[in-house]
């Protein structure tokens, strides 16, 4: 098992609820009701995007040393680290599986 640590930018929608980006991550998104909600729908976005990319045999990439990140219209946005543990052999996402991922592939 491995831990893995990348930064969330969660930003406040004016409709209410919070938009997230994992800058680390390309194209990987996600959106919560609340801030609770946005930050585990972050986990289980990075652990996703992890598990397939190990099941393509590709290397994880690193955590950002420096972030750019453009919020629209937004007034402001919050940092969160997020730690996601990855199991061996939990590699059994495939694009097939998981319409969502299919841009990564």
């Amino acid at each position: 098992m491995s831990r893995h640590t990348y930064t969330a930018v969660l930003v406040p929608e004016a409709e209410g609820g919070y938009s997230v980006e994992v800058p680390a991550l390309s194209g990987c998104f996600t959106q919560g009701e609340s801030l609770v909600e946005a930050i585990a729908m972050a986990e289980e976005a990075i652990l996703l995007y992890l598990e397939f990319l190990i099941a393509k045999r590709e290397p994880l990439p690193e955590e950002m040393e420096e972030l750019s990140v453009h919020i629209g219209d937004a007034r402001e946005a919050m940092l969160r680290k997020v730690t996601v543990t990855v199991e061996e052999g939990a590699a059994v996402v495939q694009a097939s599986d998981a319409p969502c991922l299919q841009a990564l592939a």
